[in-house]
């Protein structure tokens, strides 16, 4: 379980980084946006950072799928940014959406195991999970719901989140 939880969280970082680099890359010479967007994507290189951490810790095999979770997460931003500023937060809402679910699933897992090794585990992942809401927070903030087919484009980013989740966690 915890070689599952570490491996799909290091995937899914490294894929967050890059949707913020993909959306900067687009949306980056407007200097609001620019500072919104780094200081997301600032967040989420300390996430990858303690999740690459944890994939040394505890001695687990990354995901063969890294470098599609780098190259996908890029696309996705530049995509999603492309569409224009509403769309790009809309693709944070449902990035985030989901994977606040996630952290939230692993973490009621982890209190299950009374094991005080994890209690590192069990913290960075609740920290990462309140900061993934705050990143939900703010794409309701500037305009997620107003974009074009806002839940067509919600429900098809949320899903390939999950799909990538299942799929990182047994490759």
């Amino acid at each position: 379980m915890i070689d599952r939880f570490v491996r799909v969280n290091q995937a899914g970082e490294t894929a967050a980084v890059t949707i913020y680099k993909g959306q900067m890359a687009v949306l980056g010479r407007d200097p609001q946006l620019r500072k919104l967007l780094t200081h997301m994507r600032d967040q989420e290189v300390v996430h990858l950072e303690i999740m690459d951490k944890h994939v040394r810790d505890f001695c687990v095999r990354p995901t063969l799928l890294l470098p599609l979770a780098a190259a996908g997460g890029y696309m996705l931003g530049m995509v999603t940014a492309m569409l224009g500023v509403e769309s790009a937060m809309t693709c944070t809402e449902a990035v985030e959406t989901r994977i606040g679910n996630h952290y939230n699933d692993q973490l009621r897992d982890l209190h299950q195991l009374k094991y005080p090794e994890l209690d590192e585990l069990k913290r960075t992942i609740a920290k990462c999970r309140d900061e993934e809401l705050e990143h939900l927070e703010t794409a309701l903030e500037h305009g997620a719901k107003l974009a074009p087919l806002h839940e067509l484009q919600f429900e098809f980013v949320k899903g390939g989140c999950s799909l990538a989740i299942w799929v990182c966690e047994r490759i």
